[in-house]
């Protein structure tokens, strides 16, 4: 992965020193199970962050100034148990010099490490977990640490709220809290599924988003597509509540599975990290207004 800044912006906002983002970029793709090729998502993410205007209009603001430093991929991909470690170690590193940390994958199994970093300095940590699959699986082909086990220890240690999922094994119902599960769906016809799950979030959340929760019919590129997931206008409403409602301490986003044919997942992909971040600077110190301003 050549080393640039993100998205292009000029150095001065790109110097770890400076910056009050860090994203670790991680192209991990060793346990998947269907279609390979999401150790090429953060470069094709990277790609396509380069070519998205930098003023979010929502938000008027430009999220970019408040210094986004890019590190150095987490590269090792010896075993899935090893990247976790290191994904984990890395992590924890940046939240250590006080940096707001996100990730890039890579599958999901990657938020294994980034979650129980999260967990480790933060109390009483909600994972909001924004997927199509429950993930929840203790082992699978010989591996804890596979991306269907990707929320398995966060089931275990956090609070997990797991959203938009539409594809599960039945064996993962025992690991499953069904109260704090939003199947896709229940959410069509549940007008309440945001305020009630926000409501059941501790102060601090970290995010977990697989892209396959985007419905396939605007982000195909994915590795496990699935019909009947979230759209994007229904996807930014809840994260901007999430944000103005709680302490959102860091985020990952996964399972980008570049198709050279078809750019618009890429561009997608970026477009929503750029717009987290919008949200994360527009709200971090102003959680208590009214929804009616949305």
């Amino acid at each position: 992965m050549s080393k640039k800044n993100y998205a292009g912006i000029p150095d001065k906002y790109g110097r770890l020193e400076d910056a009050q983002v860090v994203l670790i970029p991680v192209p991990y793709d060793g346990t998947s199970t269907w279609q390979k090729g999401a150790d090429k998502g953060p470069e094709a993410f990277l790609e396509a962050s380069e070519n998205m205007e930098l003023f979010d209009i929502e938000t008027r603001s430009e999220p970019y100034k408040k210094g986004v430093y890019l590190a150095p991929p987490v590269s090792e991909n010896s075993s899935p148990e090893k990247m976790v470690e290191a994904v984990h170690k890395t992590t924890k590193n940046y939240i250590k010099q006080d940096k707001f940390v996100t990730l890039f994958g890579g599958e999901h199994s990657i938020s294994i490490g980034s979650i129980r970093a999260f967990n480790e300095c933060f109390s009483d940590l909600t994972v909001l977990q924004i997927d199509a699959h429950a993930d929840l699986r203790e082992e699978y082909e010989g591996s804890k640490c596979n991306h269907a086990c990707a929320v398995h220890e966060a089931s275990k240690n956090t609070k997990l709220i797991q959203v938009g999922i539409r594809s599960m094994d039945i064996s993962e119902l025992e690991h499953m809290t069904e109260d704090q599960v939003y199947f896709a769906h229940q959410m069509i016809s549940d007008e309440d599924w945001m305020t009630d799950s926000i409501n059941q979030m501790t102060e601090n959340v970290f995010i977990t988003i697989d892209l396959d929760a985007f419905d396939p019919s605007i982000l195909p590129s994915t590795g496990t597509p699935e019909p009947g997931g979230i759209l994007w206008y229904e996807m930014t409403e809840y994260l901007k509540k999430v944000f103005k409602k709680k302490n959102v301490v860091g985020f990952d986003i996964v399972e980008l599975c570049p198709n050279p044919e078809e750019r618009s997942s890429d561009f997608l992909a970026a477009k929503l990290y750029y717009k987290m971040l919008a949200y994360k600077f527009k709200y971090s110190n102003n959680k208590n207004q009214d929804d009616d301003e949305d």
